[in-house]
């Protein structure tokens, strides 16, 4: 047991950064690539939805797919992509609009928000492991070669291809970029043979198209109904937005093209939206028609052999079963490596943000116990949706168009507050739209958002308990003194002792200090002629966690006062006086008044406002960081 918690726990980190990628060596600058590469790697989440989307397209609009497919298009080149471009630019190091959403809406109202941002983005990440998955076992199980009963097996196959992705993120390799370069470019090859094959079978016989025309005509009547019907159903084929958030997520890997290495990176990261978008974009228009076309729209339903595999169908149907079988490897070598890009998001998003928060357990620092958590709650939404690509194609799509919606508002307040009026009205039309689009799958499949507020509310839950565990914890990352603080300290260590009167920074009167002075020295025996130091703690933030100290020293008449901003008041008191010991080498006494009221409140109020019961909660923070009692500064209480 404790050689499995050794290794579980070797790669544990005193300040999270997020894991990018399945590496067995820290990363370096060697580790950076042309964006073409790293296009590679956001490419097989991107990408990779062309194994499923065309199916997807045609189950949800029917003949009117193209068209659907084409709004989706231009919702992918004149907003998401121009979003998403801005995102670049405002957070190179991978944060995301999330981190762009964090910085706007500070204290604790911020960070709720951003834990149920997170939720979505789990949802996202955790959906688009279990959905590949999902739909390469659908390959699997449909291969004209496949054994015989192994279509009953699907279920089974997709949890042993995630137990495959979990075992290669616990025992790390050293590549990621190579793999993904191999598949993308092999991928998308077989993808344009098959589309090729399928436009040169529509040439072969114009009447398919002229059916296809006579289909739509019958069911929609005219044009203007025709695109009116488009625009009600696109937002069902929002897993064609998928890539964007993941395609920041990987903008550390960017190779610079220039000796400012943040504007080269960010200039990368444009080429590699752009490019992704346009091939993509290239790929689904083309992929709809000629499956729309040739694919009898009773194959797309469940139990169909189109059902999740469109293209699949096609090469197998008219280039036969050994290039079918080529296809088939291809997909699901890129949607099983489509859950490692997600794996990489989750690993690197969760210690991005709930550490800083105090709002994770100590384990949540390291790789391997979150990549098991993440694996098993993958094994239970796999059972859960039986295996199913439609099943979890609503869940799916909630997470992507969720985090698109925030990445559009974000560069809208964003512009805003550059007074940029131009830009912000641009956005904002685009925030509107995919506003819309998120309302619209939400009422249309309500199932995808029940599935992100599990995650939500289990983000939450495991937030706030993890905030409770590790409240008296020092929580401070530095601890400083300016010149006139130190000169204080130093003055009084000189005489043999330092005491320090605890005193509420909204009492800044000259009377308050007088009364404080004489009722600490009555109620704690302090001698007539004993300095004393007033130490003041001002609230700042209380929602951060760990925070770095500067303590400043001021004179105000007769009395020395240190003062520090702080997040939380006892325990910013406990480092400052441990901090003052290891300087001076004299064990500090601090005195406090009893703080009256009901303990249940204090305690609320020094979780959520960092006050209520400061003295026992200082000597608790202290107890818990000083182990040898002969050190451990002294707390009083008057």
């Amino acid at each position: 047991m404790v050689r499995l918690r050794s290794w579980l726990l070797s790669d544990i980190t005193e300040q999270p950064s997020g894991h990018l990628g399945p590496y067995r060596k820290p990363r370096t600058v060697e580790h950076t690539h042309p964006w073409w590469k790293v296009m590679c790697l956001t490419g097989v989440d991107y990408f990779s939805t062309l194994g499923y989307q065309p199916g997807i397209a045609a189950l949800a609009a029917g003949t009117l797919a193209p068209l659907a497919t084409v709004v989706l298009i231009l919702l992918t080149l004149f907003g998401a992509l121009p979003v998403y471009r801005r995102v670049a630019r405002e957070s190179p190091h991978g944060e995301g609009s999330i981190a762009m959403l964090e910085k706007l809406m500070p204290k604790w109202g911020g960070k709720i928000f951003v834990l149920v941002l997170l939720g979505f983005a789990a949802t996202d990440f955790l959906i688009t492991m279990t959905l590949s998955a999902a739909d390469a076992s659908a390959h699997v199980v449909e291969n004209p070669f496949a054994p015989t009963g192994v279509g009953s097996a699907q279920v089974i196959i997709t949890l042993v291809l995630l137990a495959l992705l979990a075992a290669v993120f616990l025992k790390g390799f050293t590549e990621a970029i190579g793999i993904a370069v191999a598949l993308v470019g092999t991928f998308l090859a077989l993808n344009l043979v098959v589309i090729f094959v399928g436009f040169w079978e529509i040439a072969r016989a114009p009447s398919l198209v002229t059916d296809w025309q006579h289909a739509m005509t019958a069911e929609h009547g005219n044009p203007l109904m025709m695109i009116a019907v488009a625009l009600v159903v696109f937002p069902k084929l929002a897993l064609g937005l998928s890539g964007f958030e993941t395609g920041v997520a990987v903008m550390p890997q960017i190779q610079s093209d220039s000796k400012d290495a943040l504007a080269g990176r960010i200039r990368g990261a444009k080429r590699l939206l752009t490019t992704a978008a346009l091939i993509m974009s290239g790929f689904l228009l083309t992929s709809s028609i000629v499956t729309t076309v040739l694919i009898p729209q009773q194959e797309f339903e469940n139990g169909g052999q189109a059902n999740g595999r469109a293209l699949a169908y096609l090469a197998h149907e008219y280039m036969g079963s050994a290039f079918g079988t080529v296809y088939d490897v291809s997909t699901i070598a890129i949607l099983w490596f489509a859950g490692a890009s997600a794996m990489a998001g989750l690993l690197n998003l969760v210690p991005r943000y709930l550490p800083k928060y105090g709002m994770a357990p100590e384990w949540a620092r390291a790789v391997r116990p979150l990549v098991l958590v993440f694996s098993v709650i993958a094994f239970v939404v796999t059972v859960y949706f039986d295996a199913s690509v439609d099943a979890q194609s609503a869940a799916y799509a909630t997470g992507v168009l969720v985090l698109i919606t925030s990445a559009s508002v974000a560069v809208t307040l964003s512009a805003a507050r550059r007074g940029q009026r131009g830009k912000m009205w641009l956005f904002a039309t685009v925030a509107t739209i995919f506003v819309y689009t998120t309302v619209a799958n939400i009422f249309e499949r309500p199932d995808g958002v029940k599935v992100a507020s599990f995650f939500i509310v289990a983000i939450l839950v495991v937030s706030f308990w993890s905030r409770v565990t590790r409240s008296f914890e020092l929580r401070s990352t530095s601890v400083e003194f300016d010149e006139a603080a130190l000169g204080f300290i130093e003055e009084a260590a000189s005489q043999g002792s330092i005491r320090l009167v605890c005193h509420d920074s909204r009492h800044l009167d000259m009377e308050a200090y007088a009364a404080k002075e004489a009722q600490q020295r009555k109620d704690s025996n302090i001698p007539a002629g004993q300095p004393i130091l007033f130490l003041e703690a001002n609230i700042t933030d209380a929602s951060e966690f760990s925070t770095d100290l500067l303590v400043h020293g001021r004179q105000r008449g007769d009395y020395r006062i240190l003062w520090v901003d702080a997040a939380a008041v006892p325990n910013s008191i406990a480092a400052v006086l441990l901090k003052i010991r290891d300087t001076t080498g004299v064990r500090p006494d601090a005195y406090f008044e009893w703080s009256e009221g009901n303990p249940v409140v204090n305690l609320l109020r020094f979780l959520f406002i960092g006050v209520g019961e400061v003295a026992p909660v200082t000597r608790e923070v202290i107890r818990r960081a000083e182990p040898d009692v002969e050190r451990r500064p002294n707390v009083h209480v008057g």
